[in-house]
């Protein structure tokens, strides 16, 4: 029999970032003139004329994936001006995700892992959750309706570890949280629909969170429900009911303010905010639930790995095959999981249940864990992260565990010099930093300062200063940030600049590093000369056309970037991603000169990449808020077991 194990995920601090944190305060923005509104009705205009095109290409796309993507990406965009016909291609979309998951479930082919045609792509079960995710946008009863039309034919499959896997359940717990933004009142009908099935997706929160922005009464209502269920289930044995009170008590309780009698003259104290779904109370009852079941945990009967401990399914060993665990074992492994889970919770034990803070410190010394983590609040980490300035980061890395330190301090370094404290970025970097990290965080200190003093300098002595480089890399980072830097203050210094950087980009690109530098140099030259801007990415589409018939030619030989003699839209390759780059780019370009960026596209050879550039211009220009830029970054992930919570990432100045 299919056994369930209670494996904590991690907590990712970004999810709990756009979970609890306070929408930030809208900025005023100029109203347009009419001439304004008159160039943006053309140039939207010419963005549908785009998506036309785009729905008459998509039958000549070979990939069902390709077609699928497309169809899902015009739909989306026409919306607000054609509901009609964006309901057609979700339709055709939907009707094509069908048939791709009959078709894989009667030839038993795990698309996913089939690489005989290149690389895993978009599979059935993606496409169906990026489809229903796109209408939840627009529409909850058509996601509702299209999520039980494409429901998959195969069964759950329970995975090495003896975790039952179901994509169908996790895909309606993910719909359940983006219906909570468009209509709390459905969302919270099928809240308690789980609730009465004894489930327990951790997009409750969601629900919760959003209900008590809109309608105070029924977020009361499910908050008392969704506890005294909670508090009447075996944690032990219900992994998601564990892992839904753990995320209900990372942020704290909700605050009220306080109550104090005011005169007339006397102005109502500040409304005290607070990130928690909880109140005070439920906070309390919950908390001491969790502790209770963590504190049933018991010494293991035979020796574990690390997070590994407590599998339902052990290690795999040559010539041994692991055995199934019986329910009570399992709950014990579930208990040592929660148990270190608990870790993280201990400051807020400590001041909400001081009675049980040693309880949970005594258990993990009976039961043989490290305390490594006593200190490390993981919702400080999250305030810190949602405020975002150099002290809260700084005061956040001091309490993260060791290997999360280097990387917070980094990010407050970075952030002190985005705030112009020079001296405070560098006494950190000093301070904390590793050699490799601190030498990095230098130099950008000291491309900083040569900014700030960018009315008094002459190109002869930024010259030497960039044959003191170690890399072209680094000469197009400098000389792109003075341009910026002398944009106002010295405008024939800063053509310069970019005259010395579009000259040392001007090469063939030999990496994918070098492109994005091509990219970052059109990008600069767009405020000051858009034509330029225009030429310097020309070369590197062309260079990107004889990578590209390069990678055809080697298909199945060396590398894999084609899937049946086709690009997938979807990159899942570094030189698909460099076409997405490219393409986004020109998104950019296409609202100074819409006409010269189309000519431009037309340059790809392929197909795939021209379709591609074409959806990134018309989504740059009707939703502009989702056109990307280059981003160089990197996270660090630490967790417990297999999970792990994401800090959020760095990116190298």
């Amino acid at each position: 029999m299919m056994k369930k194990l209670f494996i904590v995920p991690g907590f990712s601090l970004l999810l709990a970032l756009g979970t609890f944190a306070q929408t930030p305060t809208a900025t005023p923005t100029a109203t347009p003139t009419e001439e304004q509104q008159k160039e943006k009705a053309a140039l939207e205009k010419k963005a549908l004329g785009l998506l036309d095109q785009l729905i008459a290409d998509a039958p000549s796309l070979k990939l069902p994936e390709n077609r699928i993507r497309l169809q899902i990406t015009t739909a989306d965009l026409l919306w607000d001006r054609s509901e009609a016909r964006a309901r057609t291609l979700f339709t055709q979309a939907a009707e094509a995700v069908a048939e791709m998951g009959r078709a894989a479930a009667a030839v038993e082919v795990n698309v996913n892992t089939d690489r005989r045609n290149g690389p895993p792509t978009r599979t059935p079960a993606q496409l169906r959750q990026e489809l229903v995710m796109a209408i939840a946008r627009h529409d909850a009863a058509m996601a509702y309706q299209v999520l039980a039309t494409t429901r998959p034919l195969t069964s759950p499959v329970e995975s090495p570890t003896g975790q039952i896997v179901n994509a169908d359940d996790s895909l309606e717990q993910a719909l359940l949280a983006r219906i909570a933004l468009i209509d709390p009142k459905l969302a919270l009908q099928n809240a308690e629909q789980f609730l009465e099935k004894d489930q327990y997706p951790r997009s409750l929160t969601s629900v919760l969170s959003q209900l008590q922005k809109k309608d105070k009464e029924a977020a009361e209502k499910l908050e008392t429900k969704l506890v005294q269920r909670l508090e009447s289930t075996n944690m032990l044995a219900n992994m998601d009911a564990g892992t839904l009170a753990l995320s209900l008590l990372l942020s704290g309780p909700r605050l009220t303010p306080a109550t104090t009698a005011t005169t007339s003259d006397t102005p109502a104290p500040a409304v005290q905010r607070s990130s928690g779904l909880l109140s005070e109370s439920s906070y309390q009852d919950l908390m001491r639930t969790l502790v209770e079941a963590a504190l049933r945990a018991t010494p293991a009967t035979s020796p574990q790995r690390g997070g590994n401990a407590g599998r339902a399914r052990g290690p795999a060993v040559r010539g041994l095959t692991p055995q199934p665990q019986s329910d009570a074992e399992m709950e014990q492994a579930n208990a040592r999981r929660l148990l270190n889970a608990v870790q993280g919770l201990l400051p807020k034990i400590d001041q909400y249940l001081p009675e049980r803070g040693q309880a949970v410190r005594q258990k993990m010394t009976e039961v043989g864990m490290n305390n490594n983590r006593s200190g490390f609040d993981m919702a400080q980490i999250a305030t810190a992260m949602a405020k975002g300035d150099a002290n809260s980061l700084e005061t956040a890395a001091a309490a993260a565990p060791p290997q999360l330190q280097n990387r917070i301090y980094q990010q407050a370094a970075m952030k002190a010099l985005e705030e112009g404290n020079v001296d405070r970025a560098k006494s950190i970097a000093d301070d904390h930093l590793e050699p490799n990290t601190r030498a990095m965080v230098t130099q950008a200190i000291d491309f900083r300062k040569m900014a700030d003093k960018i009315e008094t300098s002459r190109i002869e002595d930024i010259r030497l200063t960039l044959g003191g480089l170690s890399s072209d890399n680094q000469r197009i980072d400098l000389l792109l940030q003075l341009a910026a830097a002398a944009q106002k203050k010295n405008a024939k210094l800063s053509r310069q600049l970019l005259d010395e950087a579009q000259r040392l980009v001007s090469r063939p690109a030999t990496s994918y590093q070098q492109m994005e530098a091509q990219i970052k140099e059109a990008h600069s030259l767009i405020a000051l000369d858009p034509a330029r801007s225009f030429q310097v990415l020309e070369p590197g589409i062309m260079q990107l056309n004889e990578l590209l018939s390069a990678a055809a030619v080697l298909s199945g030989f060396e590398v894999n970037v084609f899937r049946e003699g086709e690009l997938p839209l979807q990159a899942n390759s570094g030189l698909g991603s460099m076409v997405n780059r490219y393409a986004q780019e020109l998104a950019v370009l296409a609202r100074t000169d819409f006409e010269r960026a189309q000519t431009l596209v037309n340059r790809f050879q392929l197909a795939e990449p021209r379709i591609q550039a074409r959806l990134a211009i018309a989504q740059g220009v009707l939703r502009p808020q989702l056109t990307q830029t280059a981003d160089n970054s990197f996270a660090v992930n630490f967790g417990f077991g297999n999970g792990g919570f994401a800090i959020p990432a760095i990116r190298p100045q």
